[in-house]
């Protein structure tokens, strides 16, 4: 592992959902989603901990040493359970946004495969930092990617994490709208072949 970044613990729940939060409070989708900007810290905040919670028992939760930055990853395999918000978190957490979130939801859910693969479901970086920063944190998890060969899936809300993303490797889908929502970007990574050591 790189010395600038770690994997992220049950006790850093707390610290890697405010991250989140600072990063993703101006964020234009999350803007749409909760356009009061007085409620939208406090409902990123409720959702966002169920989702790094999970992601931290199930998946992959990197930070930079200085939390600069964060990524947040999901497994997808045949039998995993592939949403960690459901209706319920949205209808008890979201309030009156909950139907936005519902759209945007939908919308993500009809991108990606039933076949094995790893999903990005967050890369944030605080406000101070740039975009540049978040690259190790996805370099950090594409050894583990490549290791088992599985594609990478995800979609981004902003050009600048789309721009960097394509850098490493990612492509970038026709985007994704909803009425009235700024630009979603699905972006893809294909599996890199597994090579077989054995062979002579």
């Amino acid at each position: 592992m790189s010395t600038h970044v770690r994997q992220a613990g049950p006790t850093d729940v707390a610290a890697a959902t405010a991250l989140l939060v600072d990063a993703l409070r101006r964020d234009p989708v999350a803007e749409w989603l909760v356009p009061d900007p007085k409620e939208r810290p406090d409902v990123l905040h409720r959702l966002l901990a169920v989702e790094v919670d999970h992601a931290i028992e199930t998946g992959n939760v990197y930070v930079t040493l200085d939390w600069s930055a964060i990524a947040v990853w999901r497994r997808h395999d045949l039998d995993a359970e592939r949403w960690a918000l459901g209706d319920y978190h949205l209808t008890t957490f979201a309030g009156r946004s909950a139907n936005r979130f519902g759209q945007l939801h939908a919308a993500v859910r009809g991108y990606g495969s039933a076949a094995p693969h790893h999903w990005l479901s967050w890369l944030a970086v605080h406000p101070a930092y740039g975009w540049h920063i978040a690259g190790e944190l996805l370099r950090e998890h594409h050894q583990v990617v490549d290791a088992v060969g599985h594609p990478v899936y995800g979609v981004v809300t902003t050009a600048a994490a789309r721009d960097l993303l394509c850098e490493h490797g990612y492509h970038a889908g026709l985007p994704i709208g909803l009425p009235g929502a700024p630009t979603l970007w699905p972006m893809t990574r294909a599996g890199r072949p597994i090579r077989n050591t054995n062979s002579s």
